[in-house]
């Protein structure tokens, strides 16, 4: 069995019956980074709300963890310190490895983008992803997603924080995935364009999904505007909500 726990933002678990897998774990207290934007967004301190209750039961038997970059609401101080604690083995991208091992973090496996490795009895694949709409990609630095598949599971494409590229259509219509996991806050900063998918590329994404598609990065960092409430509603008109998992902070889902 699969149960997937949606905690906070992009922060979630995997958890099978032999591994339970941390993705990307912002855990600090609400409140304790700065604004992200103050005049495109209400100025408000992130994370803007606290992890969930039940966080605690889920993170005391993480075994494994990925992280697809290196931004503060992705890999935060109390995640760096929670993962150097439990001396946790991470997969990461290429391009992370050093900054990562820099930090103290027991990197045991890094990946390229369109690399195939094994991963914990089963494989995982390195996917580009592009983090913003033009000019502001650059600086927003290097992101990779995972496509990974573990021993008589479902496969997971973790999209991470990107917008709609021919990487991931390649992704969706090719590997056709069980479950993508999909950034839907549509993140920007006071300046430039859009950090993730815009509301237009969030319905491409889910008409090509061939499975289960698992919104996330929602209602939890100052800068991402579009709620659950509104993702609901846009793909209520659009016939695709029986395709989408709108998780609520501390959901669980047992992807059958």
């Amino acid at each position: 069995m699969l149960k997937i726990h949606h905690l906070r933002n992009a922060t979630m678990v995997v958890e099978t019956e032999k591994d339970v897998i941390l993705i990307d774990p912002m855990l600090g207290d609400q409140g304790v980074m700065p604004s992200f934007t103050f005049f495109r967004h209400k100025a408000r301190r992130n994370p803007t709300v606290p992890l969930p209750i039940n966080s605690n039961l889920i993170l005391e038997k993480v075994t494994h963890c990925l992280i697809t970059h290196q931004h503060p609401d992705h890999i935060d101080n109390k995640g760096v310190k929670f993962l150097i604690k439990k001396n946790i083995p991470i997969t990461c991208s290429v391009k992370d490895e050093k900054a990562l091992k820099k930090r103290g973090l027991n990197v045991v496996q890094s990946i390229k983008h369109w690399e195939k490795q094994q991963f914990l009895g089963g494989t995982i694949e390195g996917i580009p992803a592009k983090h913003g709409y033009g000019f502001v990609a650059k600086p927003m630095g290097n992101v990779i997603g995972f496509y990974f598949k573990l021993p008589n599971q479902k496969s997971i494409y973790l999209s991470s924080d990107t917008i709609y590229t021919n990487s991931v259509d390649k992704v969706l219509k090719a590997y056709k995935p069980d479950i993508s996991v999909l950034a839907c806050g549509t993140a920007q900063f006071d300046l430039f364009k859009q950090l993730i998918m815009s509301k237009e590329d969030i319905i491409k994404f889910i008409k090509n999904a061939s499975g289960k598609v698992i919104a996330n990065h929602m209602e939890s960092i100052n800068h991402c505007p579009l709620t659950r409430k509104e993702l609901k509603e846009v793909l209520t008109n659009n016939n695709l909500i029986d395709n989408v998992l709108i998780p609520k902070d501390g959901e669980i889902m047992i992807m059958q």
